[in-house]
């Protein structure tokens, strides 16, 4: 309990450190899943690699087509939690078979801990609408179910621990491409409420369609798959958007117009109106066809934002960096390579790795150092 104390004081103290950096990463929430590897016999390499030979053979000699996936086999066979100790679960973690206690690490844009969990009974306890999942043959797939489920609990703990923190996009993989997870990241109701009484949500919600469910396609003009509308006559050609407007009933909108038109100045009266330049026009409008989104109405294709722009794509590469940051996170902080399996050791490990980087941002802010804010070795030297 003092550890974790000291961790949380220590996230409001940076809190202000990380806007006055960069005010808009500072403004992101990232939430990752992983698992601090315990020292069980199951992690050693042989122990999955012996069992992925024996598969190898059995389907040799049974005459098995290319279609039998030997480490899909072998994960589904594979125990789901380690012979001493329950509570170590198996995971695919990084593109590898471990045994792990998992946790939930939550940063910001800059790549800072904001939160950390750990999977433990505890939480299962404190947060009783979770069921554990059974374990199917996909280890990809028990792993986006796994995030997806424990996604709004975490932010709640976050936004419960520090009411102060109000951070405006979230961004996410294709696991959280789910309706109500949208539903309450960016209408709330599980993330609590803020200082004036309303119920916390994010503005934005950065997360890619899963590819196996489209976007539902009945509108007067046919929407692809990033939710633009394009032209009725050429489904290929995405509308222009000319950004977002509000309603006087204070309802959010998105405008499109041709992709045709342009703005035609007359030098007389020294105005701009809009002219449609279709050959073949779909209306009889001069200005050409306009069409008005309304977010609210369907969360999942219009989350605060719209996929396949500049603005999408820039955004979401943080997302990338971030991951990067989290991996090293647990190497940089001596989380990898845990020589015990007792779980109130690795708890407090994660615990202490946490204030470390805090920590090291504190001094780098100090030293007017920032680039190294993530980086402790470096700013050991500067």
């Amino acid at each position: 309990p003092d550890l974790q104390q000291v961790f949380e004081n220590l996230v409001d103290y940076t809190e202000p450190i990380c806007q006055a950096i960069d005010a808009e990463k500072a403004s992101m929430t990232i939430f990752d899943s992983s698992g601090i590897e315990a020292y069980v016999t199951e992690n050693n390499p042989k122990y999955a690699n012996k069992i992925i030979k024996q598969l190898k053979a059995y389907a040799k000699a049974m005459n098995y087509n290319s279609s039998f996936d030997p480490y899909k086999a072998a994960y589904s066979s594979m125990p789901s939690h380690a012979a001493t100790n329950e509570n170590i679960k198996q995971l695919y973690v990084d593109g590898h078979f471990c045994y792990v206690y998992k946790i939930g690490i939550v940063t910001n844009g800059l790549g800072i801990v904001r939160h950390l969990n750990l999977y433990n009974q505890d939480f299962l306890e404190s947060h009783p609408e979770l069921i554990p999942n059974k374990k199917s043959d996909s280890p990809d797939e028990d792993k986006a179910i796994h995030d997806a489920r424990l996604l709004i609990p975490t932010l709640s703990d976050f936004f419960k621990a520090h009411p102060l923190i109000n951070p405006k996009t979230f961004l996410g993989d294709a696991a959280f491409d789910s309706t109500l997870i949208y539903k309450e990241l960016l209408n709330g109701g599980s993330l609590g409420i803020d200082e004036s009484g309303k119920l916390k949500h994010f503005e934005k919600a950065y997360i890619p369609l899963n590819s196996r469910s489209s976007l539902s396609k009945e509108s007067d003009c046919p929407i692809n798959e990033n939710g633009i509308p394009c032209c009725p006559k050429d489904p290929k050609s995405e509308m222009k958007s000319e950004g977002k407007t509000m309603t006087k009933s204070g309802i959010i909108k998105y405008k499109f117009v041709c992709p045709k038109m342009i703005w035609d100045y007359n030098p007389e009266t020294q105005r701009a109106h809009r002219k449609c330049t279709c050959e073949n026009p779909c209306t009889s409008s001069k200005c050409g066809r306009m069409y008005y989104i309304y977010p609210e109405q369907n969360l999942r294709a219009y989350p605060g934002t719209i996929r396949g722009t500049d603005e999408w794509d820039n955004t979401y590469k943080t997302r990338t960096s971030v991951e990067r940051s989290i991996n090293h996170f647990k190497d940089s902080f001596c989380l990898a390579g845990r020589k015990t399996q007792n779980e109130e050791t690795l708890h407090a490990d994660l615990i202490l790795a946490g204030i470390t980087q805090l920590i090291t941002v504190v001094l780098a802010d100090a030293i007017h150092q920032h680039q190294f804010i993530r980086s402790l070795k470096p700013l050991i030297t500067a």
